[in-house]
């Protein structure tokens, strides 16, 4: 490689890029592919390189090799299997090769630019979604999610939890895109999948639980949760 990449930002584009080629392989360039995966060839391999360019050769042979390989062999099950069913697998093991080189890539990042990593890569379908046309399946929160009382698990258009106080990350990827621009109430910090987080049923804004001093614990046992700015409103005559 020319140069490696090192930030999330040249990580991330580098990931995109060959995913972008491995799934132009699996969809637009398809019947090239699969005559390419002759299970009469030796182990045959499935590349998506930065440039958005996808290639079906054997794999290095310098071992270990400079970057994590793809699945070896792809082309054997290609005739033993029903075609859409061999394409999904083959993007199955694309999905893990693509993060096994973005990780690889990132293993000097830290915890948190790791995280951040993980959610760019993870808001975009995986290779097996596009190619199976399923779409992204949301986390919903259950009925039976330790709440109390039925209504605790609907929300409103914005994603306000409007009876019992739940957790924040409960059914987070429901409003994924809203959650990222959630900031608490008291100390104005970000969302954060990893803290508790509060909901006032009042004024319906985010708090950290640490900012309110809500803990998990008391959380479950509040009926109806009010902000400090709430109940001194509430309290004054």
């Amino acid at each position: 490689m020319a140069s490696t990449p090192r930030t999330v930002e040249e990580i991330f584009k580098d990931y995109t890029a060959r995913r972008t080629a491995i799934v132009r392989a699996l969809s637009q360039d398809v019947d090239e592919f699969y005559g390419l995966c002759d299970p009469d060839k030796e182990n045959l391999c499935l590349y998506g390189h930065p440039n958005e360019t996808w290639e079906v050769t054997l794999p290095a042979e310098e071992v270990p090799p400079e970057l994590p390989e793809p699945a070896l062999g792809i082309n054997f099950a290609r005739d033993g299997m029903n075609r859409r069913d061999w394409l999904s697998l083959v993007a199955v093991h694309s999905d893990s090769w693509l993060l096994s080189v973005a990780f690889y890539l990132g293993a000097r990042l830290n915890r948190n630019e790791r995280k951040r990593l993980f959610g760019l890569i993870n808001d975009l379908p995986t290779v097996f979604e596009v190619v199976s046309e399923r779409k992204p399946v949301k986390d919903k929160p259950t009925a039976d999610s330790g709440s109390k009382s039925k209504g605790s698990t609907k929300r409103s258009s914005d994603g306000q939890v409007k009876s019992n106080p739940k957790f924040a990350d409960e059914g987070f990827a429901e409003e994924d895109d809203e959650h990222s621009e959630t900031l608490c109430g008291s100390c104005g910090g970000n969302y954060n999948a990893d803290e508790f987080w509060i909901g006032c049923d009042i004024c319906e804004r985010w708090f950290h639980g640490k900012c309110v001093k809500i803990t998990p614990a008391k959380a479950e046992s509040i009926k109806q949760y009010k902000c400090p700015s709430c109940s001194l409103r509430r309290g004054r005559p």
